[in-house]
């Protein structure tokens, strides 16, 4: 395994500061932690125990999101509204990296 870049996206600036679109670029490393860099007029790094805790504090309820950027190659899952990056990190870890309600089928 290897660290893994995403970017962090924002659809609503509901603070009013970082504004709306690619705010941040980070990197999981390989125990968890990550690197966060913002993006702006007052640019800044920061080093977080793990992404959970940067969308707890930035994810605005769902306002803001992870999009990984560094990931194989995936098909999408059908039936699913998630990319392809965020199945990939389902997969390898189990968990979800946003606040979005899972996927129901339907038959």
């Amino acid at each position: 395994m290897k660290p893994q870049t995403f970017e962090l996206v924002r659809y609503t600036d509901i603070s009013g500061v970082s504004g709306t679109g690619i705010v941040a670029e980070g990197c999981v490393f390989t125990d968890g932690s990550v690197a966060l860099r913002w993006h702006g007029p007052n640019p800044s790094t920061a080093i977080w125990p793990d992404l959970d805790s940067i969308l707890a504090v930035h994810g605005h309820c769902g306002a803001t999101v992870v999009r990984w950027i560094d990931v194989c190659e995936m098909e999408p899952v059908p039936g699913t509204d998630l990319l392809p990056g965020e199945v990939a990190h389902i997969l390898a870890t189990g968990r979800h990296t946003h606040h979005r309600p899972p996927a129901v089928a339907t038959a």
